[in-house]
């Protein structure tokens, strides 16, 4: 019996850009929410707020290790990802 190649099996319904994308390989985190976002996430949309989140990170000196820093990160994640208003870094403009 051969395989067939479903190239939709590599393809998500991207929450953020309410298009069907290539999803992400793997998800982000080893539990249901890292689950959740690989099904519903594009790579895109997920490699897009990882470098938002490095800058909000850098900007803001959050040490992961602090519980209100987690929560602050993984609301503005939340955020960014469903095209709600998100905290942006100073001077940031967005790509034309």
């Amino acid at each position: 019996m051969t395989a067939t190649f479903d190239p939709k099996a590599n393809m998500v319904f991207c929450r953020k850009y309410k298009q069907d994308l290539p999803k992400m390989p793997n998800p982000p985190f080893p539990n249901r929410k890292g689950e959740e976002i690989q099904n519903t996430v594009s790579k895109k949309a997920w490699d897009e707020w990882l470098e938002l989140q490095t800058m909000l990170i850098n900007e803001n000196h959050l040490s992961m290790i602090n519980p209100e820093a987690k929560k602050f990160i993984n609301e503005q994640r939340d955020k960014f990802l469903d095209n709600e208003d998100y905290e942006r870094p100073q001077g940031w403009t967005p790509e034309t």
